[in-house]
């Protein structure tokens, strides 16, 4: 399998070896990228950092060297993650901000606030994000609502704040944190919200799209992540192809170092799913349920 990817690589399907690695082998190129220490001197900003993938990547980007901006609604968590990854990691800088994404007058200063903290943003990860969601016409609208708001709408605003910054920069890179949800309309609970996280992945797209046309040298990442299990759905039954948040996180940082415009992590089975998902009759799509 491996040798057939990298076939594709020098066949051009692929754009980039280290890209093909990312996804191949997460473990072993971020190894290689904590040796060199990448992130060095470079800060990311992470919303939704107090729990979940974001505070997994949290961690993971500190291990690598980068100073972080983290921000959540949860300030107490906030003040153990920066006291763990300072203690750990003693030449990397850690602030943090209380940001509730509804707010989205906020986004914009705690945004700008980071940048007069720092100096200069070179990488955003809109992260914040909720899941629930119900059956349309089974009288949720509210939850339907709420899911749609903070998963779209609030990730509107966090583009928004960011772009606007690494306009200013003339340099960035955007981050969205989408999932396999977003590749076709799913029923049930995950209807709203597959909905939400394909308008993110769409509007990333167009952000894309925006920086190729005006060439300004802004990168844009969209990540599809499959089930990750972590504390938020901790609780949940077993699902498809499952993996942990170790496996997980590394699979997204992974591909976010590589400078991917889009990817489906973990790669495999993720990619291969995502591409039959686009075809296949909905009666088998929901099986994916």
């Amino acid at each position: 399998m491996q040798n057939k990817l990298f076939d594709l690589v020098r066949n051009n399907t692929v754009a980039s070896t280290s890209q093909l690695f990312s996804a191949v082998q997460p473990t072993r190129y971020l190894k290689g990228l904590n040796k060199q220490q990448v992130g060095h001197g470079k800060t990311v900003l992470i919303t939704g950092a107090s729990s979940g993938l974001g505070e997994e990547m949290t961690r993971l980007f500190a291990k690598l060297g980068y100073n972080l901006a983290i921000c959540a609604r949860r300030v107490e968590r906030l003040e153990s993650l920066q006291s763990e990854l300072i203690a750990l990691y003693p030449d990397i800088r850690v602030e943090y901000r209380v940001l509730d994404v509804s707010d989205y007058d906020s986004i914009f200063d705690v945004f700008d606030a980071f940048v007069v903290d720092f100096g200069q943003i070179d990488r955003v990860v809109v992260n914040a994000g909720v899941g629930d969601s119900r059956r349309i016409g089974k009288g949720r609208f509210e939850t339907n609502r709420h899911t749609v708001e903070i998963n779209f709408v609030a990730a509107l605003a966090q583009c928004e704040a960011a772009m606007s910054v690494f306009r200013a920069q003339n340099s960035g890179h955007l981050v969205v944190i989408s999932s396999m949800s977003a590749m076709r309309g799913l029923p049930k609970h995950l209807t709203a919200y597959g909905a939400s996280k394909a308008g993110l992945a769409h509007l990333a797209e167009g952000i894309r799209a925006d920086m190729l046309l005006s060439k300004l040298p802004i990168q844009v990442s969209t990540i599809y992540p499959g089930y990750v299990r972590t504390e938020i759905n901790e609780n949940a039954k077993p699902l498809p192809f499952e993996v942990d948040a170790e496996t997980g996180t590394k699979a997204i940082v992974a591909a976010i170092e590589a400078g991917v415009d889009e990817a489906c992590v973990p790669s495999l089975p993720w990619s291969m799913v995502g591409k039959a998902m686009k075809h296949l009759p909905l009666q088998v799509v929901n099986k994916f349920n």
